[in-house]
């Protein structure tokens, strides 16, 4: 190996993704909270947990901080499947897709089976759209993070001696 590649800083793919996976439900989870604030959804931070608490528990504060926790367990869980899965996928889309298909396996298949979540059909609009979207721009932080990481080469720069 020579002086040139053994000086091109590495980065660890687990560690990476378990600091994007942290800061895509710290953050996506707080907009989460936002927009329940608002009453843009009448889905909880919770909501993942929600066959398991009653619901008027995870309207309190100690419950939506639990939810947001969970929320960010669970985007840690996603960040750790997209770089096994996909990390070597160029650019925005695939982590927007990435998004996409978690927002339609938690709003359309398994969340209304485990009560997570009512059906489709008995969900106001706003809620609809609102989750959805925060789900496709949650997606891109976490596809977009790890793909420009771990394929855009020439940006990095060599670790310096000193």
């Amino acid at each position: 190996m020579s002086d040139t590649q053994a000086s091109k800083m590495k980065t660890n793919r687990w560690l990476f993704a378990l600091y994007i996976g942290f800061f895509a439900g710290f953050i996506w989870g707080a907009l989460k909270i936002v927009e329940q604030y608002f009453k843009f959804t009448k889905i909880t931070i919770g909501f993942l947990v929600e066959p398991f608490f009653r619901h008027d528990f995870l309207l309190t504060w100690q419950g939506m901080l639990m939810g947001w926790g969970f929320f960010t367990l669970f985007s840690i869980v996603a960040a750790f499947l997209y770089m096994v899965m996909l990390w070597k996928q160029d650019g925005p889309w695939w982590g927007i897709a990435y998004g996409f298909v978690w927002w339609c396996v938690l709003y359309l298949l398994i969340g209304p089976i485990t009560g997570m979540v009512f059906w489709i059909k008995d969900q106001d609009l706003n809620s609809i759209l609102s989750d959805f979207c925060l789900f496709l721009v949650w997606g891109m932080f976490i596809g977009y993070s790890i793909t420009v990481e771990y394929n855009d080469e020439r940006e990095r720069e060599p670790i310096h001696k000193t």
